[in-house]
């Protein structure tokens, strides 16, 4: 940039950042207790870095290892949200995930909440999203049928699955399961050739869950971990004061992003089949640092979620929502660059 400038505005530059070097220097000093050690900071070995290395995710290929995550619709405040989101996937190229689209099993007042696969394109991983009560429920019922019909209406590409026990027994008005998630996703896989992500919503997996679901031909595993929107706390927010007061403590059970990578790469390097080949990293991810260092700690392919960080900025208007996505791809170009993760 500099060698295109003339010789006098080249001068004028190099003087004003001078200046601010010595009026910032004291301003700059740097606490050791700041000091991110994850990375190992690499400055001689790559150029800057114009674009991103090809990301792949369900068969598709994405412009940036970034996935929205499951959040809302059913609303009239959920329609702008989604489809300021779906159009900032098409922009960048991130895949999303549907909030629950059981709205569209009783009726078709909300499908233009849901109806973003015109907006996003067809060569970008879209799922619909159905919770593991109404699918345990419907399966029950002999109404798989519905299930793939939900799918297909909405041109998606498969079926995120919610997992929330712990959301739905703190949910005033939550549904019970009368089989174990598990058992539920065995059969739907079963009676169905959907590609699945299954997901939690705010408490993560333990280290058991997490390997009873690598065994199983998943599309992805979808991690949200407990850091980020915590959904069973939603609920308890929602309940009477005395629940609030007696179940608080099992809201904040759960495995945060760090530690569930180190147990699926503990569990990928046992000597058993995985047939699970990625994951979705979220839960508390706040920006393209926690995303980098977390995907290329992960011995499997792995994308990076957000939701809440997304949800803020997608209430406004949708420069502002480009606006924080630009600044997210730009740093993540230098964290390729020259940034190693500390395994």
């Amino acid at each position: 940039m500099e060698a295109k400038l003339k010789p006098q505005a080249l001068m004028d530059l190099l003087e004003d950042r001078k200046s601010d070097h010595i009026d910032l220097a004291f301003k700059s000093q740097v606490d050791k207790s700041n000091i991110d050690n994850r990375f190992y900071y690499e400055p001689m070995l790559s150029k800057h870095l114009e674009t991103l290395p090809d990301v792949h995710f369900g068969g598709k290929k994405m412009g940036a290892p970034i996935w929205v995550s499951s959040m809302t619709g059913g609303t009239e405040k959920a329609f702008t949200i989604n489809h300021n989101l779906a159009k900032a996937c098409a922009e960048f190229g991130m895949g999303m995930g549907l909030g629950s689209c059981r709205p569209l099993l009783e009726s078709n007042d909300r499908f233009d909440d849901f109806n973003l696969r015109p907006i996003i394109g067809d060569s970008l991983p879209f799922y619909a999203n159905l919770g593991i009560a109404q699918i345990e429920h419907l399966l029950t019922e002999g109404k798989q049928q519905a299930i793939i019909d939900l799918v297909n209406r909405l041109q998606a590409d498969g079926l995120i699955v919610h997992v929330n026990p712990m959301q739905e027994w703190l949910q005033p008005e939550g549904d019970r399961f009368h089989k174990s998630p598990l058992e539920t996703v065995v059969e739907l896989l079963d009676k169905t050739a959907l590609k699945l992500i299954v997901k939690e919503v705010g408490q993560g997996f333990g280290p058991e869950s997490m390997k009873a679901l690598l065994k199983l031909p998943l599309e992805a595993v979808d991690f949200a971990s407990h850091g980020g929107t915590n959904f069973a706390l939603l609920e308890l927010l929602r309940n009477t004061a005395d629940a609030q007061t007696n179940y608080e403590q099992l809201a904040y059970v759960g495995h945060d992003a760090n530690s569930m990578v180190e147990s699926l790469n503990a569990i990928v390097e046992q000597e058993f089949e995985v047939n699970c080949k990625q994951v979705i990293v979220s839960g508390g991810i706040q920006n393209f640092l926690d995303g980098y260092y977390l995907i290329n700690k992960s011995k499997l392919s792995a994308v990076y979620g957000q939701a809440s960080v997304m949800l803020r900025h997608a209430q406004a208007d949708y420069d502002t929502l480009v606006e924080f996505l630009t600044s997210q791809v730009e740093g993540l170009k230098i964290a390729y660059s020259y940034l190693r993760i500390k395994q």
